[in-house]
């Protein structure tokens, strides 16, 4: 059983890009403080607790992980350095917030499993599709049967922002995969939706658009999959198409067809277009620490998170044969760890 807080929580943040909207979404939360936050660059550092007003400020990562107050720690540094932090918090006894993905390859999955296991710790990763309130409503359809039993779904990842792979630090990383950093949204959302397991995947890919230049690994990437219930299901990830960023989410039911897209959303009951009946819920609706008061008051209660450890594992061992199948070019069966 976790350690239930009747005091002030304190956190730490590590990597001050995407953790100032972490920063930001700590501090509207009440008896909750920014105790400490660390960036490489000490000037961004520094920058950030002023601006903030946070008194602590480092560049070694350790200085928040082995802290004895620091009873949070939220790690938005580079991908590759994910795995190492997660386990240096809680191996101090720190609930862990980790931006997705939370690692890059298996054996560092198995690692911190592992220290869970005994920790009585928490864990959860900024998955945040499941909190837009359009896709709150799609779940809800497919749970009360209102599109029929769903037999295909496809959920695509579909971002301009090629430049980071090609200029930003992802494309300096000995390994990075599009699925893990982008397409890991739309399949974890399709999980939650679908409430069953992937149990095979099939992909390819291709490096049309960065073709020539220094990048090594395909930016797009589409996946086949079959689902344990019989459904059929697709995925592409990429962070190349000339268009305005996008979740695309299509499920296709025996009575009805769910069809995301801007403004609004539409469900299909036949071919006939006068069956076609507009969804105005608002998408995407959603801030970048919108999970964060829920983690912070399930630690308070003792409670596990919503987006927890198996959430947060088994769409990796999804991604893990995505990009399995991509080498070996031949279907692969998702090997869950949790």
């Amino acid at each position: 059983m976790a350690e239930r807080f009747n005091r002030k929580i304190k956190v730490g943040i590590i990597g001050l890009g995407v953790g100032e909207a972490h920063l930001r979404s700590y501090q509207s939360i009440a008896d909750c403080e920014v105790a400490m936050v660390c960036d490489i660059n000490p000037a961004r550092a520094e920058e950030i607790a002023n601006q903030y007003h946070v008194s602590g400020r480092c560049t070694d990562y350790r200085q928040i992980t082995e802290h004895k107050d620091i009873d949070i720690v939220s790690i938005c540094s580079y991908d590759d350095c994910h795995a190492e932090q997660v386990l240096s918090a809680l191996r101090h006894g720190k609930h862990v917030m980790v931006e997705k993905p939370v690692v890059l390859h298996p054996q560092e999955s198995e690692q911190i499993i592992k220290e869970l296991e005994s920790s009585g710790l928490f864990i959860t990763s900024n998955l945040i599709l499941r909190h837009s309130p359009r896709f709150k409503e799609v779940k809800k359809m497919v749970f009360e049967g209102q599109l029929g039993e769903v037999f295909h779904i496809e959920g695509d990842y579909l971002h301009q922002i090629l430049w980071k792979i090609t200029e930003g630090w992802r494309g300096k990383m000995d390994f990075y995969c599009t699925v893990y950093g982008g397409g890991i949204h739309l399949i974890d959302l399709m999980r939650w939706i679908m409430d069953q397991e992937i149990l095979e995947v099939c992909s390819m890919g291709t490096n049309i658009p960065v073709r020539g230049g220094g990048y090594k690994f395909q930016d797009t990437i589409t996946a086949l999959l079959k689902w344990e219930h019989g459904a059929t299901g697709k995925s592409t990830s990429t962070l190349a198409p000339q268009r305005t960023k996008f979740h695309s989410l299509n499920v296709y039911g025996t009575e009805k067809t769910f069809v995301n897209d801007i403004p609004n959303a539409k469900v299909f009951s036949s071919d006939d277009p006068k069956d076609e009946q507009v969804i105005l819920t608002p998408y995407p609706a959603f801030e970048k620490g919108d999970l964060l008061p829920e983690f912070v008051e399930g630690i308070r209660q003792g409670r596990r998170p919503l987006v927890n450890e198996v959430d947060i594992f088994r769409v990796m061992n999804v991604c893990f044969a995505i990009h399995e199948s991509l080498q070996k070019q031949k279907t692969i069966p998702v090997i869950y760890q949790i």
